[in-house]
């Protein structure tokens, strides 16, 4: 009986060790990836048209669905506070809260999520369909530079438009609160506008910008990595999908979270 549970407890110390020997060697692997990014991304020859042509892919491509979304949020979220504002007679708070809500935190997170889920599978379905049949390979053979033209070129259309669609964003949410605000109170444009503006502040604008440029280089990163490390066939390329999206959402509230607290100390 004691042979058999000490080898069962050398059998558990075992996995433990070799989980720990693999999630530091899968963090050597990643901070090496994004010290390649910085080394390659800022040196020429810049690959323009293929920046470009990913920033359109990302935002344009994006546009609708974030349209809809950020619409839907600015509806939901002022028709959901309107109660609890009435039951302290604080309906003309509305505007207030919704600009602070959607400019402060709402804007940046929902587009980040939304691009995590639309492009940064995109992304790494792409690059690990390219790893699995070997056209990257093929590149490093020919004398290109596939990480340049592959990796720096989507990273860097992320973090530049991301920003973008989430400022976008926030202006939609707030067309969506007007339009309930003013079916229900019958407030004007312009007193809308006014009120909206009042309590935000320089520091609420950089946050806000700080928080979409973060966002935008995570999912770029995160999709490009998953993609371009991807393995074993097919099942690697769903796995390096699936993967983009789980992890750049996880990392996305993370960064959230740190974001937050750091801006809290200048206000």
């Amino acid at each position: 009986m004691d042979t058999a549970e000490s080898a069962t407890t050398v059998k558990k110390n075992s996995k433990f060790k070799q989980s720990l020997i693999n999630f530091f060697t899968d963090l050597y692997k990643i901070n090496q990836f994004i010290l390649r990014f910085f080394r390659e991304a800022f040196v020429p020859p810049f690959e323009l048209k293929e920046i470009v042509r990913q920033c359109f892919e990302v935002g344009v491509r994006s546009f609708t669905l974030i349209s809809v979304t950020g619409f839907i949020v600015g509806v939901i979220f002022t028709k959901q506070s309107r109660p609890s504002l009435s039951e302290f007679g604080a309906q003309s708070w509305l505007p207030s809260l919704v600009s602070i809500a959607i400019m402060r935190a709402l804007a940046p997170l929902v587009t980040a999520l939304i691009a995590s889920g639309k492009v940064g599978s995109s992304i790494g379905a792409e690059l690990g369909s390219m790893r699995v049949t070997e056209q990257i390979d093929a590149m490093e053979v020919s004398g290109t530079k596939p990480f340049k033209f592959l990796v720096c070129t989507r990273v860097i259309a992320t973090t530049l438009t991301i920003p973008i669609l989430s400022t976008y964003t926030g202006l939609i949410a707030i067309l969506g609160g007007y339009l309930n605000v003013s079916q229900n109170e019958g407030t004007s444009w312009s007193t809308f506008i006014q009120q909206v503006f009042e309590p935000l502040t320089f520091v609420d604008f950089v946050a806000s910008l700080i928080k979409s440029i973060v966002f935008g280089f995570t999912i770029g990163i995160v999709g490009c990595y998953q993609g371009y490390n991807s393995t074993k066939g097919t099942e690697g390329v769903g796995k390096a999908a699936n993967g983009a999206v789980v992890t750049a959402m996880f990392l996305v509230f993370i960064e959230e979270v740190i974001i937050v607290q750091i801006t809290s100390w200048f206000r």
